[in-house]
């Protein structure tokens, strides 16, 4: 089973933009048929309450790099390059360092998951009050247009396999760990395959969970997991 299918099935989405910037309670706005757009960093910034939300790490779910996503050669060298961004390693350009090959596997591993209690966040939206007068985000939440973050997945390494048509050269390996400055080690296994392992120090986020507020006159009445297969990140 892939990566993505895996996720899928515990209710997370696979973070294919480049910007991870995402975390626990942030607000997006879905409307049907409309790009997911960016609401309110944190729940707290839109709506108030008394009551607490605890982060827990939910140590049952584990990422490890057993489970990938395999992509035809073109395409996977297009979404590293994405990722590669969004850990700061934009300079490194596999377009134009490998010219072909049959196919690309990403990975992660040295991952932890970040959620909040689904009882806490009905308790403090059930007795929450807006943050101040906010008639459009009044509108967005009766037509259920918004989203809230509820859990997070964040890794430390970035595992890649590569299967090129040429032999890999040394010179084209050293020259990949120059250009990757430390952060990342190249490895080849076979004269046609190339391993990399970009470890970046730091947790960044890999995949999100998220569930939909449903309101109604201005009242909230429940949250839903979202579990219908879009890929909204």
């Amino acid at each position: 089973m892939s990566l993505t299918s895996s996720l899928k099935k515990i209710g997370y989405d696979l973070i294919d933009s480049p910007v991870r910037n995402h975390k626990l309670t942030q607000l997006w706005l879905k409307k049907d048929f409309d790009a997911i757009q960016f609401l309110y960093d944190q729940l707290s910034y839109a709506l108030k309450s008394e009551m607490v939300l605890p982060e827990i790490t939910n140590p049952a779910l584990q990422v490890n790099s057993e489970e990938k996503n395999e992509f035809k050669f073109n395409l996977g060298i297009t979404i590293l390059d994405d990722i590669f961004k969004s850990i700061g390693l934009a300079n490194l350009s596999l377009a134009t360092a490998i010219q072909g090959g049959k196919k690309v596997q990403i990975s992660y591993d040295n991952a932890i998951t970040k959620e909040i209690e689904i009882g806490s966040l009905n308790s403090y939206l059930a007795s929450a009050d807006f943050v101040h007068p906010n008639p459009l985000l009044l509108k967005y939440l009766n037509r259920n247009d918004v989203i809230i973050i509820t859990g997070v997945i964040y890794a430390k390494n970035l595992q890649v396999e590569i299967e090129t048509d040429l032999s890999v050269s040394a010179e084209l390996v050293a020259k990949l760990e120059a250009v990757a400055d430390g952060k990342m080690t190249v490895d080849f296994s076979s004269d046609k395959k190339i391993k990399m392992q970009a470890q970046t120090g730091d947790f960044y986020p890999i995949a999100v969970k998220a569930n939909r507020l449903k309101f109604s006159h201005g009242k909230y009445k429940d949250q839903k997991l979202i579990t219908d297969n879009r890929d909204f990140f």
